[in-house]
């Protein structure tokens, strides 16, 4: 077993779970700078578009030195696509590979991917290995045009000029409890026979979406399986806050837990501490700005969700957050925020 990174983690770990539309790398970077916690993952990507060459993906994948170790996430149900995408991943010089297999999304899940495959065992395990023969493949030193990665894929990757190093990466995935009812016993022993380094488990199943409280009681299950095999259990669902962190870390016996929700506008919650409205409002100015470093000033409409996050629990706050959602620029928040933080 390859664990890579995971080994040098501090323990318990505490980790920020990966989030469609979320967790993207402006995001990541300013969790990681006021909360740092101890592994980040990409939002996922999906793994036959990357073969298919579709550059608007590279974007899912941007992050900087400071979001190490990141990870990060694809999802689809095309062996090979994996096999591609894990040496593409590889090469833009992630820490690890995660693999999505616990999406609830309707569209995935007609397309056989993310959460579904849990009722696909089978083709749950080719991906498993095509991704695996992919990262050794990689290790081992294999060219993006021998490997057959799409030419636009290829270019855009060279372009770059991130210096290679051919190591083995490790190899985890993110899953649910279940697709209709909870299999989370048969699940979970058939995904450890493939030797991941990690196993994040969101304690809902894909019927329930996002819906009714995750069910630590099968992830204390799935926390019982898991011991003695090297493989590290992650438990996800309704973590609160630091408090409710370690308190579900002893009652559950998990290895660490991943916050979802409870980090939206709220890097903070990772160190166990509240902060002023003042400090939130200037940080998310600061989120503002490095969006649009990111992504450009004409990507400014996925920022508003997290500005809107960020006014919350002070005087007037539904007020600043009507005119944040209509913004279209970071120096029209910090313009919005300078007036509302002197007036704190």
């Amino acid at each position: 077993m390859n664990r890579g990174f995971w080994d040098t983690l501090p323990t318990p770990i505490i980790g920020l779970a990966p989030m469609d539309g979320v967790t993207d790398a402006a995001m990541r970077h300013i969790t990681k700078k006021y909360g740092h916690p101890a592994v980040m993952f990409t939002e996922f990507t999906s793994a036959e578009g990357v073969i298919r060459g579709a550059l608007r993906l590279m974007k899912d994948f941007a992050y900087d030195e400071s979001q190490r170790p990141i990870v990060a996430q694809i999802f689809g149900s095309d062996p090979k696509a994996f096999y591609q995408t894990a040496i593409v991943v590889a090469y833009l010089g992630f820490d690890g590979v995660d693999i999505n297999m616990g999406c609830p999304a309707k569209s995935v899940e007609e397309r056989g991917a993310g959460a579904a495959l849990i009722n696909n065992p089978r083709l749950a395990g080719q991906i498993i290995k095509a991704t695996q023969k992919g990262l050794k493949d990689f290790a081992a030193g294999i060219s993006l045009e021998t490997a057959g990665v799409h030419p636009d894929i290829t270019t855009y990757i060279k372009g770059l000029n991130r210096p290679v190093e051919n190591k083995l990466l490790p190899l985890s995935v993110k899953t649910r409890i279940g697709v209709d009812t909870p299999v989370t016993e048969s699940w979970i022993a058939h995904l450890l026979k493939f030797d991941l380094a990690n196993i994040s488990l969101h304690g809902r199943t894909l019927k329930q979406l996002y819906s009714g409280e995750a069910d630590w009681d099968e992830i204390a299950k799935a926390a019982k399986l898991v011991k003695g095999t090297g493989t590290t259990l992650l438990g996800n669902g309704d973590v609160k806050d630091m408090a409710d962190a370690r308190e579900k870390i002893k009652k559950y016996d998990v290895d660490g837990i991943l916050f979802g929700r409870a980090a939206f506008g709220n890097p903070w919650v990772f160190k166990g501490k509240n902060t002023t409205p003042k400090t939130k409002l200037k940080v998310a100015a600061e989120h503002a700005l490095k969006h649009e470093e990111f992504f450009g000033p004409d990507y400014f409409l996925p920022m508003r969700k997290h500005l809107a996050w960020y006014s919350h629990g002070f005087p007037n706050a539904s007020d600043l957050r009507q005119k944040l959602v209509l913004s279209q620029s970071a120096s029209e928040v910090a313009s919005i925020l300078n007036q509302t933080v002197d007036n704190l």
